[in-house]
């Protein structure tokens, strides 16, 4: 029921994940009447629900709303779509909870219900972002879940992260970077110098140094570390730079008839590198570090962009990413 859109975006998006996976199957949560009318829209009837092996409805009389502060949405929405898709998890009923509602609310809830690893102290969300690399991408944490960390918690996030790039894109040794205002040891904050020691400590992780912004997208690193102030803004901005870039080319190439003709020459390149750089098909941070899978979509996601969240929510229950956590934690990767 949530983002800008809610059913319009998540249940079109759910119609193409369970007709590209046979094996997948979605329970959409909240309000039966909205979501049945919108199955109609789509061609899918009550009758065609009833016997649909994919597709199922667990009805909600709530929903929490974007502007809930996240206190009043844990204690006063216990019968929300938000809610009871998590319990579906906590319960073992689903493997994973997708959602593209209120980002605080669906935090609180989350470490209400579904509690953090044993070892971790604060959940984190990360995604993958684009790199010079068109076969590769690099994992940035926190995204937002965290305004502001301390050097323990930023050490817990780089082991995670480590994980998450060994586990979902099978990266041996995978290279582990915080995100600074330069790249001397001698730069930054406190808590961002004494992350950086904990890291060069542990021989387990491959630690890097420093990143700076302008590298994120330089394929230097596998895995950038920051907090989640720092890393929602600079997520933001990134995508909307990606979009600035692709709005102003259009109007570039739509010019003239001589360079709207040199386009149709270079099209195949031009969609291939958009292609590339469009946020949509990074939609989808996992707030990872929690006893169970769940993945946030931005509230204002299209239907491609919610369709990759739930392939990501697919993928990580595929790579069983919080066991993975779990056992490389317990494996002494926690400094003592």
């Amino acid at each position: 029921m949530g983002g800008d859109q809610g059913p319009l975006i998540t249940i079109p998006s759910a119609i193409k994940a369970i007709n590209q996976l046979p094996h997948l199957h979605l329970i959409l949560c909240g309000d039966e009447n909205i979501i049945t009318t919108e199955l109609a829209r789509l061609k899918i009837s009550q009758d065609v629900l009833s016997q649909h092996k994919q597709l199922s409805i667990v009805a909600t009389s709530q929903t929490v709303e974007m502007d809930d502060k996240p206190a009043f949405a844990l204690r006063s929405k216990k019968d929300s779509s938000m809610r009871k898709a998590l319990d579906l998890v906590s319960e073992g009923k689903a493997q994973a909870c997708v959602s593209a509602g209120n980002t605080g609310a669906l935090f609180s809830m989350a470490h209400f219900v579904l509690k953090t690893l044993p070892g971790v102290e604060r959940p984190a969300l990360i995604s993958s972002l684009p790199t010079h690399d068109d076969e590769k991408h690099v994992f940035m944490l926190d995204l937002g879940a965290n305004v502001f960390c301390d050097s323990h918690v930023l050490y817990q996030f780089g082991v995670m992260g480590s994980v998450m790039a060994q586990q979902v894109d099978g990266i041996d040794k995978p290279r582990i970077a915080l995100l600074n205002m330069g790249e001397e040891a001698i730069k930054g904050s406190d808590h961002i110098k004494q992350a950086a020691l904990e890291l060069a400590d542990n021989k387990a992780i491959n630690y890097i140094g420093f990143i700076e912004g302008s590298d994120i997208f330089s394929n230097k690193a596998d895995v950038i570390v920051c907090d989640g102030f720092v890393g929602n803004v600079t997520l933001k901005t990134c995508e909307g730079v990606a979009r600035l870039v692709y709005k102003k080319s259009k109007g570039v190439f739509s010019q003239s008839f001589l360079i709207k003709l040199l386009t149709a020459i270079v099209k195949p390149s031009l969609k291939k590198m958009f292609k590339s750089m469009n946020p949509d098909q990074y939609n989808g941070a996992s707030l990872i570090g929690l006893r169970g899978i769940v993945v946030k979509s931005h509230g204002n996601a299209n239907a491609n962009a919610f369709f990759s969240a739930i392939m990501e929510a697919v993928k990580e229950v595929e790579r069983q990413v919080p066991e993975k956590i779990k056992n490389s934690l317990e494996q002494g990767l926690s400094p003592e």
